[in-house]
């Protein structure tokens, strides 16, 4: 049988497929017409839904003490940080408006953020407390809450899920990334991303390996032996939730997951708690200096 179509034939497909054709343009043309009409009239609730809202923080200013004027320099660094913390974390917000999976602004930009804060409030208690009476309990400030600002970002964030996509801003990153006038400790935590934490997301699951600070510690006093202990029990529970969170987000996230939703989180809750070690040691002894350096944690896959 000939393959070849009769005249009458190529002219019914040739015919058929210029209306089809004709067809599929007039869809596509009604939809452009009917995209541009939405955008006319609907314009700002388009613009509304995509705005990612603003993170706001207590103010820790008006409860701080009388500062020793040795202390005071330090003091205003530290709190010039808290607002580029801030800041980076609203910028993230921006850049990551679409990203990640389930609860993505929390694990993402507010834990890390509240990490940042509190090593941040630790070191303002710190600075005064080497000069005049330490003040106890600014870790009450640590916390943020996202202010949706007219928007459904942060909604869709938790509801359709913007999980822990490219960042626990850490620090930073804004969640775990690096910060305008950190510490080198708090930096690394964002520099370290790329390399430790994966391009492709949490694509396996691998154990994560932190330096061990006990065998760098002086003779302990025996009035802080006990609270030294609790703080390095805790630097194993962190090790030990970041591996949990490894394997319950396999598959999760974007570029650099774990680093800024997983291992700069982690390195700010290292230094918080190493911060607590050198200060409960300092009571009663040498405070010891540079501790934060035991900190950053890598991934092993």
């Amino acid at each position: 049988m000939s393959r070849a179509l009769p005249k009458y034939n190529k002219r019914r497909v040739a015919f058929i497929g210029g209306a089809a054709a004709v067809a599929l343009s007039g869809t596509v043309i009604a939809g452009f017409a009917l995209a541009g009409e939405t955008s006319q009239n609907g314009g700002t609730n388009a613009r509304t839904l995509a705005g990612p809202g603003t993170i706001s923080c207590p103010d820790v200013t008006g409860e701080l003490p009388a500062i020793p004027a040795s202390a005071q320099a330090e003091v205003d660094r530290n709190i010039a940080l808290l607002q580029t913390q801030i800041d980076e974390a609203n910028q993230r917000l921006v850049d990551t408006v679409g990203q990640g999976g389930p609860n993505f602004v929390q694990n993402a930009i507010l834990g890390p953020l509240e990490d940042k804060r509190i090593a941040t409030l630790n070191r303002i208690e710190t600075a005064i407390g080497r000069a005049a009476a330490k003040p106890e309990g600014l870790e009450a400030f640590a916390t943020c809450s996202l202010n949706a600002g007219g928007g459904a970002e942060a909604g869709a964030d938790e509801d359709a899920g913007a999980g822990a996509g490219a960042g626990a801003g850490e620090e930073a990153g804004a969640g775990a990334g690096e910060e305008a006038g950190a510490t080198p400790s708090e930096t690394a935590a964002g520099n370290a991303g790329e390399g430790a934490g994966g391009d492709a997301g949490n694509a396996g699951v691998g154990q994560i390996g932190c330096p061990d600070v006990t065998g760098e510690l002086p003779a302990i006093p025996a009035s802080a032996q006990a609270e030294v202990d609790r703080n390095i029990a805790l630097l194993q529970t962190q090790i030990d939730e970041a591996n949990q969170r490894l394997v319950d987000t396999v598959g999760q996230g974007g570029p650099n997951f774990v680093q800024n939703a997983i291992l700069g989180p982690l390195e700010d809750k290292r230094i918080a708690t190493l911060n607590r070690i050198e200060t409960a040691i300092g009571r009663a002894a040498a405070k010891p200096e540079g501790l934060e350096a035991f900190a950053t944690c890598t991934l092993n896959r």
